[in-house]
């Protein structure tokens, strides 16, 4: 009778905890402890407290202004398993910028509260580690990841492997053995400053990248609507999503006869937008929905004074379809527009009058973060300073896409997977459970199904490489090679058709170009200065042939990150290959809208 091994699990009566409970889509949960061993249960909770109180300082101090893409960030204290903490949870919605300024208030109560072990961590799982994935160790993988990332300090602190005799296969942590860690053995923990740069170099971009997260324009709004912005400016995040949201349904409440805000008494007034919401509501292609609201869009004399008024058309339909829609009647942006709604009905409160709304703040911001110029573009992936696109975070993030790809595909890999390097005793997973007890037949038999359909890895490599418009690395094999096997050759044959069907079925679908024309120097006017002649005529061509190989590897990178880039928006929001890459990389990016016109709803 073979020998029962613990697999760790355990049956109702046994200490079963139940199945794991994943979180909802676009939310982030934050949980703070206090480890040290001499202090009492009652001065664990004060010192809670008082995190929890510096929490909402420094809410007040620099989020007075912020808005919220769903729900804001909160720490309640609460008693869990014998042991106080605060946790939180916050649905980011489509604004990745809320998440990261979450880390960023953690990290900086981390820094005040060295007592204090944070974790945060979303649907994605430990999406720090999803950041830093270019520098992790093999072992680090998600498998045995969950509860063994911790901010300590201004730190980033990792609890290492270490399988035991009860449960030889790694595992993860469940969340009392990470505590129970932390507390006993906290010098054993890994701090690797690579792998804490990777994992929080968006911070650096903070505090200013709260007030850089928002856009100001001013708008012609009907004036209750100008009144409602000004008293409650956080508002507009959900009524920018009920519109971006919309369906068919929705858009009855367009056609009231009533209609709560009615296009007419217009004000001109500046609007706070956050970057996402701007750009959702201003990607939206959408008709005038009544006859009234068309001949405001038809009044505008100009072409700029016609995108604001369809701009605060569109806005006006997105508060509308909120407050119509029964599903947000207890949602709080719901309640307080009631509440003032009622107030100015009941006399309690009167509209500004035009005196009054001139005195408002007036602020418009550029649009320039919202347009890519790719000549710009392939001067900013080589750290040039030429014109530049969008914001610093959106050349940041496209910059660090392509060198994420490029080091993806120089690592060494085989038919599984990109493989680290040999001998990492560390590196273990839970397929090691597989029956020994295989009969040789079935062994002679699989192995003879490999070598059916094995193939040359590093030819793949080579044609993916110039699928995707990167450079070939240098072959280093010799001249003179000796005599391959038929079916080798065969294989090769049949990588070459495999990735000449490939290349034409993305070719048809848009999805890739290799020879993507660039104008150099586009909407700058700038063109090299004509050089003296050389007294050294050597010398003039070593710096031709530099200039040309600069110029390659730029319109290499370009065309790397263009078909990405248009990979991704083949996807229509939708999983896919090109995002599940970027993804397993660390790089997050946001949907793209359509060359066209977007659907009409």
């Amino acid at each position: 009778m073979t020998e029962s091994v613990d697999d760790g699990f355990k049956w109702p009566g046994e200490g079963f905890e139940g199945f794991p409970r994943g979180l909802p889509e676009d939310t982030v949960e934050y949980a703070v402890f206090v480890r040290d061993g001499g202090m009492a249960d009652g001065q664990v909770r004060a010192r809670l407290g008082e995190v929890q109180r510096a929490a909402a300082e420094m809410g007040r101090r620099l989020l007075k202004e912020y808005i919220w893409q769903r729900e804001g960030f909160g720490l309640e204290l609460k008693r869990e398993d014998d042991t106080w903490l605060l946790r939180g949870r916050t649905n980011y919605g489509d604004s990745i910028a809320d998440e990261w300024l979450i880390v960023y208030l953690l990290y900086t109560l981390s820094t005040q509260f060295p007592t204090t072990w944070t974790r945060v961590y979303d649907s994605d799982g430990e999406f720090l580690l999803i950041e830093a994935a270019s520098a992790l160790p093999k072992w680090l993988n998600p498998e045995v990841a969950d509860h063994r990332v911790w901010l300590h300090a201004g730190t980033l602190q990792i609890i290492p492997l270490k399988p035991t005799d009860s449960t030889p296969t790694p595992r993860n942590l469940t969340l009392t053995q990470a505590l129970t860690f932390l507390s006993s053995t906290p010098e054993k923990l890994i701090h690797s400053p690579l792998i804490e740069s990777e994992a929080l170099h968006r911070l650096s971009a903070y505090p200013a990248a709260i007030q850089s997260s928002l856009h100001h324009t001013p708008l012609p709004l009907p004036r209750i609507l100008a009144f409602i912005l000004h008293a409650l400016p956080a508002t507009i995040a959900p009524a920018i999503e009920a519109f971006y949201l919309r369906d068919p349904i929705s858009l009855r409440a367009l056609k009231s006869p009533t209609p709560v805000f009615p296009p007419f008494d217009f004000v001109t007034t500046t609007v706070r937008f956050t970057k996402v919401g701007f750009a959702q509501l201003r990607s939206q292609v959408f008709d005038p929905p009544t006859a009234a609201w068309a001949a405001a869009i038809a009044a505008a004399q100009t072409p700029a004074a016609e995108g604001r008024a369809q701009l605060g058309m569109k806005l006006v339909c997105g508060f509308e379809m909120m407050l119509a829609d029964p599903a947000n009647a207890d949602k709080r942006a719901v309640r307080e527009i009631r509440l003032l709604l009622e107030d100015l009905g009941a006399g309690e409160e009167s509209l500004p009058s035009d005196e009054e709304i001139a005195a408002w703040p007036v602020r418009d911001d550029a649009e320039d973060w919202l347009d890519i110029d790719y000549g710009d573009f392939e001067a900013e992936l080589a750290g040039k300073k030429g014109g530049e696109f969008g914001d610093q975070a959106a050349q940041k993030n496209l910059r660090r896409m392509v060198e994420r790809f490029e080091g993806f595909l120089n690592e060494g890999g085989g038919v599984e997977g990109v493989e680290g390097e040999e001998g990492d005793e560390m590196d273990e997973d839970d397929d090691d459970d597989d029956d020994d007890d295989d009969d040789d037949d079935e062994d002679e038999e699989d192995e003879d199904e490999d070598r059916e359909v094995s193939f040359d890895e590093n030819e793949f490599a080579r044609l993916m490489r110039e699928m995707m418009g990167m450079p070939a690395e240098p072959d280093a094999r010799p001249l003179e090679r000796v005599p391959e096997a038929e079916d080798e050759e065969d294989d090769e044959a049949a990588i070459h058709a495999l990735s000449a069907q490939m290349e034409t079925e993305l070719r048809a679908a848009g999805a890739l170009s290799l020879d993507v024309p660039v104008e150099k120097g586009k909407g700058k006017g700038k063109e090299k200065a004509i050089e003296p002649t050389s007294a050294d005529p050597a010398t003039s061509d070593a710096e031709e042939e530099e200039d040309e190989d600069e110029e390659a590897e730029l319109d290499i990178d370009v065309n790397l990150a263009r078909n990405m880039l248009e990979a991704l928006k083949g996807q229509a929001g939708l999983a896919g290959p090109a995002g599940n890459m970027m993804g397993m990389m660390g790089v997050r990016l946001p949907r793209d809208e359509g060359e066209g016109e977007s659907s009409r709803r």
